[in-house]
């Protein structure tokens, strides 16, 4: 079964930066979706950015584009998300999801395998 961990949360104050990590492991297939969802108390879940295993198709939302970069990591089946600028609003915790769909999306329903998330706290 395919496993996700996250990993880099963290306090941070407004204005800094902070790199999330997200590991597939076991993921039997060469060609998938992986995502970065937030979540913050009382709100839905948040789709942040999407890449293709392969390293494109790359999707941001726009809530967050311009500080937020989604890639590839340096280990195969590893995936960065790098956060700067950072606001009290980011303040979540943060998904990585693995999805088989033919397009990647935002979307929570076209990803399967989550992992147990990373906490992101921005403060002012």
């Amino acid at each position: 079964q395919v496993q996700v961990a996250e990993s880099g949360g963290g306090s941070v104050e407004a204005g800094g930066s902070r790199k999330l990590s997200c590991k597939i492991s076991r993921p039997s297939y060469m060609y998938y979706c992986m995502a970065w969802f937030r979540q913050s108390p009382g709100k839905e879940r948040e789709g942040i950015a999407t890449i293709y295993s392969g390293g494109g198709r790359i999707s941001v939302a726009d809530a967050v584009k311009g500080r937020f970069t989604i890639s590839r990591g340096d280990a195969e089946n590893m995936f960065d998300l790098q956060a700067h600028d950072l606001k009290p609003e980011d303040t979540a915790i943060y998904y990585c999801a693995f999805g088989r769909a033919q397009v990647c999306t935002l979307t929570s329903g076209d990803y399967v395998f989550w992992g147990q998330g990373t906490q992101v706290t921005v403060s002012s």
